[in-house]
């Protein structure tokens, strides 16, 4: 814990931040219920019970976790077809897959996901959140079609609608202006409070977090799912816990970094693969929904002061509050306060230095942004991160395979050198065979690879086939400077190595560290 933390004004920032993120949880907790097809207290348990084991043992102070819309419209046909029941069996085979995945370091692939693809992800989640409010402005025809998105109720009009954007903008100038005045309390908070105390004070007819369902309830209790513990029952929910604990571990991971970047901090990948995966078991045996990192909500917390883990377990227990005790109170908060909130939040996210970026950036990372971005706002986010970081491999292979190339020379002795410059892997090995002139070089030819780097096996397979077609036109051919493990690897042109002490020291097809050696020929 921070010097700053120990401190009475840290405590006050810390505890108000998680005051905030509790007042902006409720809502969005309630509405995911509602698109899972669950009771609105199984969203609000997972926001408090997933909320809270993360911000104890979570791989970042600062990060808030909770009921997610990217798990709820996976859960929904699975609560469709075969109950809530089988929604929880789901929840905790979901946590232990997160925990092996920490157990076993996997977290660390994130690091695989290119800087294009997080700003197309941020991006993109933007302008989620910024359509999820927008439900906000319709008048449902019942509580179930408030929580299913843009499909339920009708837009507002009339004076209804010039209320709640007089209201939401004003949250909005409230916690644009109040930095410029005060640090004593979050602007969010500020926003709220004010803007809640105008609609109760004043009688103000508009939509409230009551008019989405009652928050009233008690403590989480302990639930066994009710499910047959048999194979069919494993055959049903191992596909949507396998996807729901992808989703939520790229999510994690990726808010994970974005939160360090703000706060300057790294790590903590592994750490949080496990903070996920227990919070999520915990929470299938209490009957919440499970849940993941929430950006909206961490963005919330970081830039109304929150740092600590403090911040974290206040919000989880302020919304425990919330539930067991002050229901009546928070359900008279005007929802247009705290759309207001994620409006400010959806502009602080977006990162508007993209438009820049791709101006200046090559024409394939502005691609992987705008798809990034466009498939995240259609589809989901694991999605999107995968087509991101699939297109993003592919245009480095394709960019590397062109570096192939050769100078030769000739020496004294007649022979001919061919100098391979460029990596040699499986996109540039059509390319490597492409450089040689088996029919017409002269009848001694030496390949050398001091510039090159062997990959993979097919620029083995490449290397042997080149070979082969010098012995077939009976003239002799010697490789220099492959590493000694091509050495063991290459069979029909192992005899035509010649070895010398600077040899490169790599390993093919293998997990690279850093190694003796391994910075000398061939890199």
């Amino acid at each position: 814990m921070s010097p700053r933390g120990l401190t009475p004004a840290g405590v006050k920032t810390e505890v108000l931040a998680g005051l905030t993120v509790a007042l902006a949880l409720v809502p969005e907790a309630v509405a995911f219920a509602f698109v899972a097809g669950v009771h609105p207290l199984v969203g609000l348990y997972a926001a408090f019970l997933v909320g809270l084991i993360t911000a104890l043992i979570g791989g970042r102070p600062g990060m808030i976790s909770g009921a997610t819309g990217a798990l709820a419209v996976v859960m929904v046909s699975l609560v469709a077809d075969h109950g809530v029941e089988y929604l929880f069996a789901t929840v905790v085979l979901m946590g232990i897959l997160q925990i092996l995945a920490g157990i076993f370091r996997l977290g660390k692939f994130i690091r695989l996901v290119p800087h294009p693809v997080m700003l197309g992800f941020v991006n993109g989640l933007a302008i989620v959140i910024f359509l999820a409010q927008l439900t906000q402005f319709k008048v449902p025809g019942s509580a179930e079609a408030s929580g299913h998105g843009m499909s339920g109720g009708t837009w507002m009009t009339g004076w209804p609608l010039v209320t709640m954007l007089a209201l939401v903008g004003a949250t909005m100038a409230i916690i644009w202006v109040t930095p410029r005045l005060t640090r004593a309390i979050p602007a969010p908070l500020a926003g709220i409070g004010i803007v809640a105390a105008l609609v109760i004070l004043f009688g103000i007819d508009v939509p409230r977090v009551g008019d989405l369902a009652s928050i009233e309830g008690g403590l989480p209790r302990f639930h066994m799912p009710g499910v047959p513990l048999n194979l069919e029952t494993l055959q049903i929910i191992f596909p949507y816990a396998l996807i729901l604990a992808a989703i939520g571990l790229i999510e994690s991971l990726l808010t994970l970094n974005l939160v360090g970047e703000i706060t300057g901090k790294r790590g903590g990948a592994s750490q949080e693969c496990v903070a996920q995966g227990t919070a999520n078991v915990v929470t299938g045996f209490f009957g919440g929904m499970g849940g993941c990192a929430m950006i909206g909500q961490s963005m919330i917390n970081v830039k109304s002061g929150g740092r600590m883990r403090l911040s974290g377990i206040s919000a989880a227990l302020f919304l425990l509050l919330f539930i067991v005790v002050a229901s009546p109170l928070i359900e008279q908060i005007p929802l247009a306060a705290l759309v207001g909130v994620m409006f400010m939040v959806v502009i602080g996210t977006f990162a508007w230095q993209s438009f820049k970026i791709m101006r200046k950036v090559p024409v394939a990372d502005a691609l992987v942004i705008v798809l990034v971005t466009i498939t995240t706002v259609f589809y989901d986010l694991a999605i999107a991160v995968v087509v991101g970081v699939i297109v993003s491999a592919l245009e480095y292979a394709w960019t590397n395979a062109k570096r192939i190339h050769a100078k030769t020379y000739a020496t004294p002795e007649g022979a001919k050198v061919y100098q391979i410059q460029g990596p040699l892997f499986f996109g540039s090995a059509e390319g490597f065979a492409e450089l040689f002139d088996p029919a017409n070089d002269p009848s001694r030819v030496v390949i050398d690879f001091a510039d090159s780097r062997v990959a993979d096996q097919s620029a083995l397979t490449a290397i042997e086939g080149v070979a082969a077609k010098y012995e077939a036109a009976g003239k002799q051919i010697q490789l220099r400077h492959l590493s000694r493990d091509c050495h063991q690897l290459l069979t029909k042109a192992g005899q035509l190595m010649v070895e010398s002490d600077d040899d490169p020291d790599y390993q093919i097809a293998t997990n690279y560290s850093v190694r003796t050696g391994v910075l000398g020929g061939g890199h």
